[in-house]
């Protein structure tokens, strides 16, 4: 898609006036403001090629054409569902200003995303690697604190490591989440409550040695806990349960929603604790319970 040729005045003002509007009015982060204008710079620059050079004129065919070319060239599905949502946010917004009197963007598709079943661990296996912290230590305690907390809510390891002491409510055993504008509350069982309460009676001080941390979890140096940090800790236990699969620090969440269907939990109820925008993304526990189901009638079933 050449990219020689600079951009028509009235499409560049249109995306200034864009970037403006998702920074101030939707108080959207710098790399957003970045990635929505990259994409559409491209956009714009396959127009000017075409001769289209201002946004009246951008018609359903000529987008449709732009999105073809790209799957043409090889760029990844995730790319071109970017773009279209780059595109589709960009015209909602010149609808709404009044710019344009009819959205050309209204039946761009979508790529179909094949929806990859994510690893989750057996329950045994999770079990063996929630018994793997040993808590004769400072350390040891907080790491277990922090499986039973994560396995227990199925909060992104993001929320958790991000959690503040007062959004945990150990005496009604719920924590409160906070996940971008949205907040949820989460409730949490008695094995995690027991983690927890001797994490923060005999563990955290001695970790923070005296320092100050508006965070429940701190790292050795008594900051808050890194992604990363967190992820070696992961690593390590999984490695010592002899647990083979490819763990990443989504498979505990996974394995929540994963293990609260298979024990017949409502899928909305698992939906609102996971913080998932769409049930489709809550579905895939549904279907892996599902294709489980079969294998297990398979085997055992005299006529499977």
């Amino acid at each position: 898609m050449g990219m020689t040729r600079d951009l028509a005045p009235q499409l560049q003002q249109n995306m200034s006036q864009f970037a403006r509007y998702l920074a101030e009015e939707k108080n959207a982060s710098n790399s957003t403001v970045m990635s929505y204008q990259r994409d559409l710079k491209k956009l714009f620059q396959y127009l000017c090629e075409k001769g289209v050079e201002n946004v009246q004129d951008i018609t359903a065919t000529s987008l449709n054409s732009y999105i073809l070319q790209m799957e043409k060239e090889g760029f990844s599905t995730s790319s071109v569902s970017r773009t279209i949502a780059s595109i589709r946010a960009f015209f909602h917004y010149l609808l709404k200003m009044k710019v344009i009197t009819e959205d050309p963007s209204e039946y761009l598709k979508a790529p179909h995303v094949e929806k990859k079943t994510p690893e989750i661990l057996t329950l045994e296996e999770m079990v063996q690697l929630l018994d793997q912290p040993e808590t004769d230590s400072a350390k040891g305690i907080r790491d277990k604190a922090m499986l039973e907390l994560l396995y227990a809510t199925g909060m992104r390891v993001s929320e958790l490591i991000s959690l503040k002491m007062p959004e945990v409510n150990m005496a009604m055993e719920y924590v409160l989440c906070r996940d971008h504008e949205k907040e949820r509350v989460i409730p949490f069982g008695t094995e995690a409550e027991k983690a927890l309460k001797r994490y923060m009676e005999e563990s955290r001080n001695v970790l923070l040695k005296g320092k100050e941390s508006e965070y429940l979890f701190v790292n050795c140096s008594g900051k808050s806990m890194s992604r990363q940090g967190f992820w070696k800790i992961i690593k390590f236990y999984s490695a010592r349960a002899g647990i083979t699969k490819d763990i990443t620090p989504h498979t505990l969440r996974h394995s929540f929603g994963a293990h609260l269907v298979q024990n017949g939990a409502d899928l909305r109820a698992v939906q609102e604790m996971m913080g998932h925008s769409d049930i489709s993304t809550t579905q895939i526990y549904m279907d892996m319970n599902v294709r489980r189901v079969r294998e297990i009638y398979a085997k055992a079933h005299p006529r499977g």
